[in-house]
């Protein structure tokens, strides 16, 4: 919709475009921790689709949506990201699993179960499926993975660019790295497999999963968990 001076009606566009914060809101909350609050996740998001508002240029041949999209998303990461929602003391737990996974693997020769793993971290079964539970939301790429040597880490900027030269992420994935994530997903147990496409391609919740592979979500939820942890250790030497 146009104003009578001929330029885009930006009050439209945000009025029209509320129900895409929400939708990306939704479909980021169900990677993150249930500490996360979807109402927060909107406000954010709110404020990104006013920045997109503002600095959009319909004569540039981008559609609105997809300018907004990554304004709201980007609004969103910087928010959690500012928060520390995945704290120091979970992430290094992380990190300890995917040390306990990597080192069974080349011990074995084989993907480890939860009972070695748990045994390797010196834990009981329930004990590890409840450190599973608490690391649920951790991310396959960190941003210290891209950390430089003196410390300094301003590196992974999540916003859009507008060339891959300036985008890291892109440029990592243009590497090679996304057939080494292919090939590690293919090496994981079957199960592992199912869930991940379930949860990244299929996009079904939680409680759906859980249908399909008859568990509860808790359960659904440590899988991610320990899937996460296979990935990243098999992929530690390109992170």
């Amino acid at each position: 919709m146009y104003t009578a001076q001929g330029t885009i009606d930006k009050s439209h566009l945000l009025r029209q475009h509320l129900p895409l914060v929400r939708r990306i809101a939704l479909q980021m909350l169900a990677k993150l921790p249930a500490s996360v609050e979807l109402d927060d996740l909107i406000q954010v998001g709110m404020i990104g689709l006013l920045d997109a508002s503002s600095r959009y240029e319909d004569n540039r041949g981008a559609q609105f949506e997809t300018f907004a999209s990554q304004r709201i998303r980007g609004a969103m990461l910087d928010e959690l990201r500012a928060s520390d929602w995945g704290s120091r003391n979970l992430r290094q737990q992380a990190r300890q699993v995917e040390q306990a996974v990597r080192v069974l693997e080349h011990q074995l020769g084989r993907p480890p179960t939860e009972g070695e793993i748990a045994r390797e971290l010196k834990l009981s079964l329930s004990a590890y499926q409840g450190l599973l539970q608490d690391i649920q939301g951790a991310q396959l790429l960190y941003v210290e993975d891209f950390a430089r040597e003196d410390g300094d880490n301003p590196v992974l900027e999540l916003h859009s660019r507008g060339s891959h030269g300036d985008d890291p992420l892109q440029a990592l994935m243009e590497s090679g790295f996304r057939a080494e994530l292919v090939e590690a997903i293919r090496n994981l147990p079957e199960r592992d497999q199912l869930l991940l496409n379930l949860y990244y391609e299929e996009e079904l919740n939680l409680r759906e999963i859980g249908a399909i592979l008859e568990v509860s979500q808790s359960r659904v939820c440590q899988l991610h968990s320990q899937a996460i942890s296979r990935l990243r250790a098999s992929l530690k030497d390109l992170l």
